[in-house]
């Protein structure tokens, strides 16, 4: 479970900095189905792009903790979720988008439970070893 947490935090924060990036440097035409963006459409994608990049290299900072906090796991994952869920008000209020759009939903709305079920997996493992070597230590 807590290699499963750190591989899935290190592809989410990769992930997120790679297409916060390409949504930096190519604006609007980083978003499927999206054409023809007036200025302000293109600015408000680049820098919700940097936010998006700012938000993985946050995955990456937490995973990269021995054990990984699970207050900041459930934080992002939290963040995550809402995200997800504010796609699902977007669909209530403008209707269906781009396929590739519903997509993303479905893995927001999917993966930040997991996460979540994940947060102290690395946490709960570090406690376990800490309790074998002091078993073992005590049998010395």
């Amino acid at each position: 479970m807590a290699r499963a947490l750190r591989v899935l935090g290190w592809v989410m924060g990769v992930a997120c900095v790679a297409i916060g990036l390409e949504h930096v440097l190519i604006g609007a035409a980083a978003v499927p189905g999206e054409s023809g963006a007036d200025a302000t459409t293109d600015s408000f994608g680049r820098f919700m792009g940097a936010i998006f990049a700012g938000y993985g290299a946050a995955w990456i900072w937490t995973v990269r903790q021995s054990p990984v906090p699970a207050w900041a796991v459930r934080w992002l994952a939290g963040v995550f979720l809402l995200g997800g869920l504010a796609r699902v008000l977007s669909v209530a209020v403008k209707g269906w988008p781009d396929g590739f759009q519903v997509a993303l939903m479905v893995i927001e709305l999917a993966l930040g439970p997991v996460y979540l079920w994940l947060a102290d997996a690395d946490a709960d493992a570090d406690a376990d070893a800490d309790a074998d070597r002091r078993a073992a230590a005590a049998t010395r």
